[in-house]
């Protein structure tokens, strides 16, 4: 069975609309001869908040058998992002299928969402190298970082 909330449209996105919250510093050396971030990066912050939300020592999701590889990843540009300062990262989980997950996740300066991201995750075994089932343990925690039906409905008015 195949959960899914709504896409929620990018302008209407705050950094609190997120359930997982992290942070990452920017760094001079991520600046490009623009004076601002390069849209290369932008992906490496996303993989900060994915890799925490995914990969917690005290919390493991994948099975001991198994991995997540990104099947697919749509990246919105919306803002620059300038240095020094730190960027807010956010994740949430807006679908869960039978051995993936879509990840949303959100990057903001300044309470400013400067870009947006889906990823769609697969978990796949290690030796057969196909997709892998998600334990009903994994599937309880990404649920909890659904958006609720009314959270989405107030954030779509």
């Amino acid at each position: 069975m195949t959960e899914k909330i709504s896409q929620t449209t990018t302008h209407n996105l705050n950094y609190s609309d997120f359930t997982f919250q992290t942070y990452d510093k920017i760094r001079y050396a991520d600046t490009d001869r623009q004076g601002h971030v390069n849209n290369a990066v932008f992906s490496t912050f996303l993989e900060t908040g994915r890799v925490e939300f995914l990969y917690n020592p005290e919390h493991p999701l994948a099975d001991n058998d198994a991995s997540f590889v990104i099947a697919n990843l749509s990246l919105n540009l919306l803002g620059e992002i300038r240095w020094p300062g730190t960027l807010e990262i956010g994740t949430r989980v807006t679908r869960i299928g039978n051995s993936s997950l879509t990840l949303q996740q959100g990057l903001f300066q300044e309470q400013r969402c400067v870009a947006t991201a889906d990823t769609v995750i697969v978990q796949m075994h290690d030796t057969t190298r196909k997709s892998h089932p998600l334990s009903d343990r994994c599937r309880a925690f990404l649920q909890q970082h659904m958006p609720s039906p009314a959270q989405e409905a107030s954030r779509d008015e």
